[in-house]
């Protein structure tokens, strides 16, 4: 479906374009033509009336398969036109007989001119219409890939700030547990050298468990810990003297 789409693309991209030269090409024969009609007009005599006349009639005949197909329908009717007028020049008796249709012939094609000009007009703004509908759709293409990059780095960064609060967390763990460690066997061998019966037992709550609170909850668990750790201690310490 999308290689049909962009042959599709391609083909209507190369109709514009030949359509565009068509047009290019036609006005460069409508201008001779009328060039030619026009000294035709300012003849002083017939042998160079009609020389003109067959020379601006040859112009429109080259013109004529190239505006049909640059569709510029006016301009092409406008030329269809003066061909038939310029045909009549070479069969003419007269000065003025001949000098009657070419004439008319040149109005007219002054006119083909002025409508092939309109028609390559509506063209270049058609193609400046295009050129900036594409140039939005690219801007809206960008906007939407920075958008989704954006999400990305947004995600990135608040899984970043993730791993750090968890190794954050871990540390404070580790932390707290050399420390209870620390001071239970302390305090057990202090109990030891009094020959106290009583043993500090120590029993925390699983690291899994507490890595999941925050830093408060976990700051929090381990100080009230430490303190009953304390008091049981000094409780066990007093037993000492009876």
């Amino acid at each position: 479906m999308k290689k049909n789409y962009l042959f599709l693309l391609f083909i209507t991209i190369c109709l514009k374009s030949l359509g565009q030269t068509n047009c290019s090409e036609a006005n460069s024969d409508i201008i001779y033509a009328y060039s030619n009609v026009k000294h035709s007009y300012e003849a002083n005599n017939i042998s160079h009336l009609k020389e003109y006349a067959y020379k601006s009639l040859e112009a429109f005949k080259r013109a004529e398969f190239k505006l049909k197909n640059c569709g510029c329908e006016i301009s092409y009717n406008k030329a269809y036109d003066a061909m038939q007028l310029l045909e009549k020049v070479d069969p003419a008796e007269t000065y003025e007989d001949g000098r009657f249709f070419v004439k008319r012939a040149r109005d007219i094609a002054k006119e083909c001119i002025t409508e092939l000009d309109k028609c390559t007009s509506e063209v270049h703004v058609d193609n400046s219409l295009s050129l900036l509908q594409d140039e939005q759709a690219k801007l809206l293409e960008q906007q939407m890939l920075l958008k989704e990059k954006e999400k990305e780095i947004k995600l990135k960064m608040a899984e970043q700030k993730e791993r750090e609060l968890s190794l954050k967390k871990e540390q404070l763990i580790a932390q707290y547990e050399n420390a209870i460690s620390l001071n239970l066997k302390n305090y057990n061998d202090i109990l030891k050298i009094c020959s106290s019966k009583d043993e500090i037992i120590f029993n925390n709550e699983s690291s899994d468990l507490l890595i999941e609170k925050s830093l408060e909850e976990i700051n929090s668990h381990y100080l009230k810990t430490l303190k009953e750790q304390a008091n049981t201690y000094l409780l066990y310490l007093n037993n000492c003297d009876k």
